[in-house]
């Protein structure tokens, strides 16, 4: 499709940032499910701060309708601040300030119509351009030094193409996700050259047992196969059909990755989420593991 090289540095992210969160109904019905809370920020900071551990110069958010909370969230709140600052809570202001993107870094686009994660990626084309770009799904969590991210981008500097995070689970789970064949004798370090993908495989017959995950770096030419992508199921545009295109004119990677993910996006995931991340915070986890040994030993 293109003569150009495939190994440009990345520089910019996509975060879909426009489904309704019907998952996590009552709780996101006047709040964005991004910016529910996990220990002490919401969700999609922890994915902000790890596309930032791994080098990402410009973020695009794609919105929809009531989702002003996360624009907010990434601006400067000048009262809050001067209020911080006047009771000496410096510390407090320093993170929030910590937390905000320098100015001109990030981009709000609207996904006017739920059609779908391709659809949703096409709708930041034009913010993007014609440069290679990392895509991260704000529902999942990757608990990993480095992030995940981090790693995915130390794969592409030699890898070059297009790069997908997997994880691996047991045969019989693999008809829930997304599947990718792997062709294992041609590996650069731990990533493996892609062969096909396959979504919500009969498990006998599944190429492998590495899912897709919520990671990707992608080369523009996808935004041009993603256009000429039909609808399928329940009148979504797929990533994976315009991947799957993009896969017979240009080389695909599974990176497995260190790390654990969580799916935030549904009640048990969320509760897991908080629980696993308050766990890897030394200052919360002594006294909550305290409390549940003392909840065990109560019957309660």
């Amino acid at each position: 499709m293109t003569d150009r090289p495939l190994s440009r540095p990345v520089r910019k992210a996509v975060l879909p940032v426009a489904g309704l969160g019907t998952r996590l109904l009552p709780a996101t019905k006047s709040i964005p499910k991004e910016m529910v809370t996990v220990v002490d920020r919401p969700a999609i900071q922890w994915v902000v701060d790890e596309a930032r551990e791994a080098g990402i110069e410009h973020f695009v958010f794609v919105t929809g309708r009531g989702k002003q909370a996360i624009e907010d969230h990434f601006d400067r709140a000048y009262e809050l601040e001067d209020t911080l600052k006047r009771r000496g809570k410096t510390a407090l202001l320093e993170r929030l300030l910590d937390d905000l993107l320098p100015p001109g870094q990030c981009s709000f686009v609207r996904q006017q119509e739920p059609l779908g994660l391709g659809h949703a990626v096409w709708c930041a084309r034009d913010v993007i351009g014609d440069e290679p770009f990392a895509l991260l799904l704000p529902d999942m969590l990757v608990q990993g030094t480095p992030g995940c991210l981090r790693q995915m981008m130390d794969i592409y500097a030699k890898t070059g193409g297009n790069l997908i995070a997997v994880d691996e689970v047991p045969r019989e789970e693999v008809h829930k996700y997304g599947v990718v064949g792997i062709d294992e004798d041609q590996t650069v370090g731990r990533a493996m050259r892609i062969t096909e993908m396959v979504e919500k495989p009969d498990p006998q017959e599944a190429p492998s047992t590495f899912i897709i995950s919520g990671r990707y770096i992608l080369q523009p030419e996808i935004f041009a196969l993603i256009e000429k992508t039909e609808p399928g199921a329940g009148g979504e545009i797929q990533i994976t059909d315009a991947m799957r295109a993009l896969l017979r004119d240009q080389p695909f990677w599974a990176v497995p990755y260190e790390g654990i993910t969580h799916d935030c996006g549904s009640p048990l995931g969320f509760l897991k989420t908080n629980l696993a991340f308050a766990m890897d915070d030394p200052e919360l986890a002594p006294a909550l593991r305290e409390f549940f040994e003392g909840f065990g030993k109560s019957g309660s």
